[in-house]
């Protein structure tokens, strides 16, 4: 094949040649820069930020990856013939390196930050960047972490980050707030049309005294939700998260997987003014006829607004929607129900991103008080030590 052409000589002073040079699995390098991959940004007006951040030393390679929001830093073994630093165009690099047969790879930086990635017959020479323009990450903090066990911080995770407002304007709401407690913790997240709340108890969470509450940014929840779905949990370390922050940034660690993020400013509301406390008619439904029931009626519902009408009678459910533009539908569930008749309107979505996150199975409780107030949805299930609701403001209809 060809390789790209030599790199012109310039006047400025060259790294020395020679400076990094490494063996790496090739098996092993993709898996870190697809962990890394997903932070980089993609459109970005300071070139650098394309890059990822080669660092070897000793028997590691240290990889990371930065928006300046969030960096995320990884390693896996390498040979290092001789250790230093260099930048790699991110996507270029990822892209390339998906498409070479596994093996061995060697990566040396040559003159002009151009790196040389050798892998079998395969020779190509990258343009990458001065490594002193890559912005400097802050280390993971050397006290005061805590540890959160993976499947528990994976679940609250699920159960809220659709919660989370995507208006940049309402800042305090762009993340989901996490509370700890010594032997609880909570997540709780809204966009002010609803609200998601998770707290599980019963938890052992050393080094918590009092209350400690975190605003946790909605890219970095995603973030951490993708390494936390591939944390394969080999190891000891892999079962806990471990959690710290300083005034600006946030920590977690997995395994050997650093992510850190900028703290989202300002006060998350106080959503337990909110939570319903006299909703005193229910139902009970199954969540798969719920789910059927919504999603064939939410077809014909308003486009823009979703709406769909919620009409409770003696032991049914009615849901129906109409809009001009594509008719009316409506279903039917039989329930045992005995209060007086309810109509209420609700945005269709918002009911199903909820039934996805406990998963569409088991029973749903809808707790009302009348069409103007708030409604919840929960689990109806017996877990006492995990207490889910969902808070959803009616729409006028």
């Amino acid at each position: 094949m060809s390789t790209a052409a030599s790199p012109l000589s310039s006047g400025t002073s060259a790294a020395p040649t020679g400076n990094l040079e490494i063996t790496v699995s090739r098996s092993e390098l993709l898996r870190e820069l697809t962990a890394a991959q997903s932070v980089v940004e993609r459109k970005t007006t300071i070139p650098i930020l394309s890059n990822f951040l080669f660092e070897a030393d000793e028997d590691r390679l240290t990889i990371t990856a930065t928006d300046l929001d969030q960096s995320l830093r990884t390693s896996c073994a390498a040979k290092v013939k001789k250790p230093g630093a260099c930048t790699i165009p991110a996507r270029k690099l990822y892209d390339y390196i998906k498409l070479l047969p596994d093996g061995e790879i060697s990566i040396k930086l040559m003159d002009n930050h151009w790196v040389q990635i050798r892998a079998g017959r395969s020779n190509t020479k990258m343009v990458g960047m001065a490594r002193a323009n890559f912005p400097q990450v802050a280390e993971f903090p050397t006290t005061g972490s805590i540890k959160i066990a993976v499947p528990a911080l994976r679940s609250m995770i699920a159960k809220t980050i659709f919660s989370i407002s995507s208006e940049e304007s309402r800042y305090t709401l762009n993340g989901a707030l996490l509370v700890l407690k010594a032997e609880s913790m909570a997540m709780v997240a809204t966009d002010g049309h609803r609200l998601a709340h998770i707290e599980r108890l019963g938890e052992n969470l050393a080094g918590v005294s009092g209350e400690k509450k975190t605003l946790i940014p909605r890219k970095a929840l995603g973030e951490l939700s993708s390494l936390l779905a591939n944390s394969n949990a080999a190891t000891e370390e892999e079962d806990y998260v471990e959690f710290a922050d300083d005034d600006t940034t946030l920590f977690f660690r997995i395994g050997g997987r650093v992510l850190t993020s900028r703290k989202l400013t300002g006060q998350f509301p106080n959503y337990e003014a909110v939570l319903p406390r006299d909703n005193n008619k229910f139902v009970i439904v199954r969540s798969e006829d719920l789910m059927g029931a919504l999603q064939r009626v939410a077809q014909f519902a308003d486009e823009r607004s979703g709406a769909v009408k919620i009409r409770l009678e003696q032991n049914e459910l009615r849901i129906s929607s109409s809009s001009t533009d594509s008719g009316e539908s409506e279903d039917i569930i039989e329930t045992p129900y005995n209060y007086d008749p309810l109509v209420v309107g609700f945005n269709s979505q918002y009911l199903i991103d909820f039934l996805k996150a406990i998963g569409n199975t088991g029973e749903v409780r809808l707790e009302f008080k009348d069409a103007q107030s708030a409604g919840q949805m929960r689990p109806e299930d017996s877990n006492e030590d995990q207490k889910y609701r969902y808070i959803l403001m009616p729409m006028r209809i």
